[in-house]
């Protein structure tokens, strides 16, 4: 199912990448299932009963990282949870965009509801209430090494600290609460630190990421194989048999969308031999586009796993043999972080063919058309400049995919002496992908264009009429040199938001 199209999610099973996003971005309402209730108590439980016991458990009665040998008394355990919020609120620059923070409030909702946090479900029902009443905590997003940070921005909201959007005002924290109802809360033992730990923005911005990097990655299947049409290329080098001797399942699966968007095309029928081959740009968009996919749909392997688990430290566990607070490094980003850093490199390399067919549509010596697909080329310079910003763009693509998680720089007082950074590598993904869906909307542009320059006896296959009827709706087509930048804007929501997949689809059924 479409993200888009989910209204309601509800917590304590398995959450798809689908019904993430639909929370994040789309605003689908969230509940809690019984089960998920029934863990959070039971977990908080054991806190109590455990400090009631003068248990020493790291984060619960102890400091924190390299201050973990001072014990605090119970007394002052509520002031502890409270200091490591305003201390670690240190974030700088631009704030995180709406749906960046809600994905990070939803991480936490799942994280901590596993059931192995100690946190209270009052506490975890206030993030709930900003998910559904749209209140959306001000985070800066710059200075973060894969946790903490960004997290306690958000956590400060909960105690009447810090501040908050409602309807895109930023006002003081108690004002936010106060218009939506809500009152600050008192933290408990270990809450400050649940709230802060784990992958939480690493994920929940890395899954948006994704989300959008899958979509991109179908959608230039559909407009590779727009352009393969539109450019005669030959679709041998699709068939079957030849992908059968490379048994790569995306390559396959790449080639059998390819051959079925161009099944009732005139065209690509009658350009089956036009050339014994064709340049690699075409002919290899099974095997780039294939390679591409495989690293995106690994990927999301790893974020359904992420998107369902506890990345808390310390973890509670239940059992009453092995009862007892366990600490480790669950809350390493390491996972998230190398997925995101390749998802980077699959996206750019998307987008490098994506340019190479473009110039070959606006190249009149390779595209048969009039150059810059432009009549009156000279006086007009038709869409030669487009080809520039897929340039600029890709330019910068290249370095956003330098992997973030090579790097590692410790941090406090070398108890943390290696550092995963997979904060980092989900915030270039966000860029890396957004890119790549202008460098697409740039040569569907020019598909759209070249396409007034074929014959009106031979006609394209029904998904790229389908495309073309949609896009005629809200771009033009001229003669003459026109104000471009809408109209890439336009494609680009058209990609980003399902458009060109669900014309296609509802034709051809669900593509690979």
């Amino acid at each position: 199912m479409n993200a888009k199209n989910i209204k309601k999610v509800t917590l304590g099973n398995q959450l798809t990448l689908e019904e993430f996003v639909a929370v994040a971005r789309f605003n689908a309402v969230v509940e809690f299932s019984d089960d998920y209730l029934q863990r959070v108590d039971r977990s908080h439980r054991l806190v109590e009963k455990w400090i009631k016991e003068g248990r020493v458990m790291y984060g619960l009665n102890t400091g924190f990282g390299s201050l973990s040998t001072e014990l605090i008394s119970q007394e002052k355990t509520a002031q502890l949870q409270r200091n490591i919020l305003l201390s670690h609120a240190t974030s700088v620059g631009e704030p995180l965009n709406e749906e960046a923070v809600r994905a990070t409030m939803l991480m936490v909702l799942q994280n901590l509801g596993q059931g192995y946090s100690g946190v209270r479900i009052e506490t975890l029902e206030m993030y709930r209430q900003f998910l559904n009443l749209r209140l959306t905590p001000f985070s800066p997003g710059e200075g973060s090494v894969g946790y903490l940070s960004p997290e306690a921005h958000m956590a400060l909201v909960l105690i009447g600290e810090g501040k908050a959007y409602i309807n895109e005002e930023l006002l003081p924290s108690s004002d936010a609460l106060s218009k939506v109802g809500l009152e600050p809360i008192v933290l408990s033992a270990k809450e400050g630190l649940a709230l802060i730990s784990g992958t939480t923005t690493s994920t929940g911005i890395g899954a948006l990421a994704l989300y959008d990097m899958l979509k991109a990655a179908k959608a230039a299947d559909i407009i590779g194989a727009m352009t393969l049409e539109v450019l005669r290329g030959t679709t041998r080098a699709f068939d079957d048999r030849l992908m059968s001797v490379r048994p790569h399942d995306e390559q396959k699966n790449t080639a059998a969308n390819v051959r079925k968007i161009l099944n009732d095309s005139m065209i690509a029928k009658e350009s089956l031999d036009h050339r014994l081959q064709d340049a690699l740009s075409l002919r290899a968009i099974p095997q780039l586009h294939g390679a591409a996919k495989k690293t995106l749909k690994d990927a999301l392997k790893t974020f359904e796993i992420e998107i369902n688990a506890c990345s808390d430290n310390p973890i509670l566990w239940p059992d009453s043999e092995n009862a007892g607070a366990i600490s480790g490094s669950n809350c390493d980003s390491s996972y998230i972080g190398i997925e995101l850093d390749s998802s980077c490199i699959a996206a750019t390399a998307i987008g490098k063919m994506s340019e190479r067919r473009n110039n070959r549509l606006i190249n009149g010596n390779l595209s048969g058309y009039p150059s810059f697909l432009m009549k009156n080329a000279g006086l007009n310079s038709g869409l030669m400049i487009p080809q520039y910003t897929q340039a600029g763009l890709l330019n910068e693509m290249k370095i956003l995919s330098y992997p973030a998680t090579v790097d590692t720089i410790p941090t406090c007082a070398d108890q943390e002496d290696y550092v995963s950074m997979g904060y980092n590598a989900a915030k270039k993904a966000l860029e890396v992908v957004k890119k790549l869906e202008y460098v697409l909307a740039i040569e569907l542009l020019s598909i759209y264009y070249a396409h007034h320059f074929i014959e009106s006896d031979i006609s394209p296959g029904s998904a790229t009429k389908a495309v073309l009827t949609h896009i005629a709706q809200n771009v033009p087509q001229v003669e003459e040199d026109t104000y471009l930048y809408p109209h890439i804007e336009t494609l680009r929501e058209m990609i980003r938001f399902n458009e060109i997949i669900d014309c296609v689809e509802d034709l051809t059924g669900k593509l690979y």
